[in-house]
């Protein structure tokens, strides 16, 4: 397991699945340990998936100040991760959460970023978040669903911010697309995984400047993916195609029947778009990569 330091000195570790060209993984949560990723849906066959562990998560050190747990503290340690592994420029791909934390590198290293694909990812650095509101609209799509009758009034209660312990169990289907014995063992694993105390402090005031990182992004010469759920909630699609429309060479691609998890409940569809779109962002590949049609916990 390679380990390097944190310019503050924190040890961060990596991972890496696969063979080829480098993909740079950032994870969500916020602050989960990468091994919820997995191997992004058999992604490993197309790319060498490095994957970091973010400070504090996973076999990471925890850092000396937990206010570096705030995501724009955490910058320094992709540009760390970056060099650490000796690439000029980097594909970078982050999920949820991590999409805040990838955004804000993009804004801090323009030059540093060949492609950025966002994963059901958060954008509350360019301004833009998931309300009450998309969630209930994303959860109405579920109606037909066994469990919907004990997972409704919990799954409001999570973004009302009055849910238990108890109410994040029960509405836990809501992020998946299917919720089978998969999802089931996936979803098991969150509790254990995530650094909570990193987790409050990782969109902590003064984290996010949204004027500039849009200012930023909009001169952005990178592709980019931004990759949907059709039965997400955070991102909703046509919340994706906002988000997408912020980039002046970004695609959106919608996967059907898939939750904030789409390398599960797709694992073809998923590996192969987000495939396809890298092959093309490093002129390997033929046009129609991704499906172009332009949720989180975290």
């Amino acid at each position: 397991m390679p380990i390097f330091a944190a310019p503050d000195g924190t040890r961060l570790a990596h991972h890496t699945r696969g063979e080829g060209e480098p993909l740079l993984c950032l994870p969500g949560g916020p602050m989960r340990a990468s091994a919820y990723l997995g191997d992004l849906g058999g992604l490993r066959r197309h790319r060498r998936l490095c994957v970091l562990d973010l400070r504090g998560t996973g076999d990471s050190g925890l850092p000396a100040d937990p206010a570096t747990y705030r995501c724009d503290r955490q910058v320094q340690d992709v540009e760390a991760f970056r060099a650490h592994l000796g690439l000029d420029r980097v594909d970078l791909l982050a999920h949820s959460a991590g999409g805040d934390l990838a955004l804000l590198y993009a804004v801090r290293h323009p030059e540093r970023v060949r492609s950025l694909t966002l994963v059901t990812g958060r954008a509350r650095a360019l301004g833009v978040d998931f309300t009450a509101e998309h969630r209930a609209e994303a959860a109405a799509r579920r109606e037909a669903e066994p469990w919907f009758a004990s997972a409704r009034e919990p799954y409001g209660r999570i973004w009302a911010g009055t849910a238990t312990d108890a109410d994040w169990d029960a509405a836990t289907p809501f992020f998946y697309g299917r919720w089978d014995a998969a999802a089931r063992a996936h979803a098991a694993t969150e509790v254990e995984q995530t650094n909570e105390e990193a987790a409050e402090r990782y969109a902590a005031p003064g984290a996010f400047r949204p004027d500039e990182a849009r200012a930023a992004v909009a001169a952005l010469d990178a592709r980019v993916l931004i990759v949907a759920g059709a039965l997400d909630s955070g991102p909703l699609p046509r919340v994706a195609a906002t988000v997408a429309g912020l980039f002046p060479r970004a695609e959106l691609a919608v996967l059907p029947g898939a939750g904030h998890f789409p390398w599960l409940d797709d694992p073809l569809g998923f590996s192969e778009t987000v495939a396809g779109f890298l092959a093309l962002a490093d002129g390997r590949g033929t046009a129609g990569g991704a499906s172009r049609r332009g949720r989180p916990r975290s």
